[in-house]
């Protein structure tokens, strides 16, 4: 049975986020008409105006959105402009009205499916430069941070642009299974399963700034010693608050503890010296505050599904 599957196209959307889902569905219909078998996915292009233009200029040609989808598998991709709580509201008010037996999210189109309630009680993933903020506007999603994509129920979701094609190999896979999706990743030169997590391409820059003056000082002071142990009683003193309060003020300003603001930091201060330094990695572990290079290599298994052999290998600017 040929699946049915419509991908939604609005001004200003990321077009890999497009493209590179239609590509791997495509692929898998190239894969069974060498078999002599019909195609797996009727694959459709829709849109609010029939030539769509996205952040990069691309121009797409698509069909009228029609009817909301009722069956079938619904693709929403993402861009810049999906992530403004103004954008699109009429894409939105149509998504609302949908009932896909699927739903595919490609990066920060998250943000579209949870205004029309299409994400309501899932885990979820999207790109990590805005997955905070999906989680503050929408407390009924819980959102992974660091992961490529995720499967929950009818619904996946996927990180940053590049994420969406790992996504749609693994729907292939679940599909028409996992010997489809390698011939299709073979032929786009890509991992079938890539190593490591999102995070591994994140930067400090994720790390929210305090706007609250007390705050944004012991950021400072943690930054600008990761190796120090920093306890939250010692720090709380210096504005003679409680340790409690203290706590409450810095994650009401960061999201975050304090204790998991410094393993963050740590982490950030590791992945900058890796890439650009040939630091050892004793000395790269001890300059972030891990102590030993085991605690390192833990820590990025862990954290990153990687080695820090090879993030560095990876994202060397030397």
């Amino acid at each position: 049975m040929v699946e049915r599957v419509t991908v939604v196209a609005f001004p200003g959307v990321q077009s890999l986020d497009i493209a590179g889902p239609w590509e791997v569905l495509t692929g898998a219909n190239r894969h069974r008409a060498t078999r002599g078998e019909q195609p797996a996915y009727d694959l459709t292009l829709a849109g609010a105006e029939p030539e769509v233009a996205s952040e990069s200029g691309l121009i797409m040609v698509a069909e009228a959105l029609g009817e909301p989808v009722r069956a079938g598998t619904l693709v929403v991709p993402g861009g810049r402009t999906a992530v403004a709580g103004d954008e699109h509201a009429d894409l939105v008010a149509w998504l609302r009205e949908c009932r896909p037996t699927r739903l595919l999210s490609i990066c920060s189109g998250a943000f579209l499916c949870a205004r029309a309630g299409l994400l309501s009680g899932r885990r979820v993933a999207t790109h990590w430069s805005v997955s905070r903020d999906l989680g503050r506007r929408f407390s009924d999603l819980t959102v992974d941070h660091d992961a490529l994509y995720v499967h929950d129920g009818p619904v996946w979701t996927s990180g940053g642009v590049t994420a969406g094609i790992d996504l749609a190999l693994a729907v292939v896979a679940a599909d028409h299974g996992a010997r489809v999706a390698q011939e299709i990743a073979r032929w786009l030169v890509m991992f079938l399963h890539r190593p490591g997590q999102q995070t591994q391409f994140s930067g400090p820059v994720w790390l929210e700034r305090a706007t609250e003056k007390r705050v944004a000082a012991v950021q400072r002071a943690i930054e600008a010693d990761p190796t120090a142990t920093h306890r939250v009683d010692d720090l709380a003193a210096q504005f003679a608050l409680s340790p409690r309060h203290f706590q409450r003020l810095f994650a009401r300003e960061t999201g975050l503890t304090v204790g998991r603001y410094l393993a963050e930091l740590r982490l950030e201060t590791a992945k900058r010296l890796l890439v650009q330094s040939d630091l050892a990695l004793d000395a790269v572990a001890a300059r972030s505050g891990f102590g030993s290079a085991e605690s390192l290599r833990r820590v990025f298994g862990e954290r990153l599904g990687t080695t820090p052999g090879a993030f560095r290998e990876r994202f060397s600017m030397l």
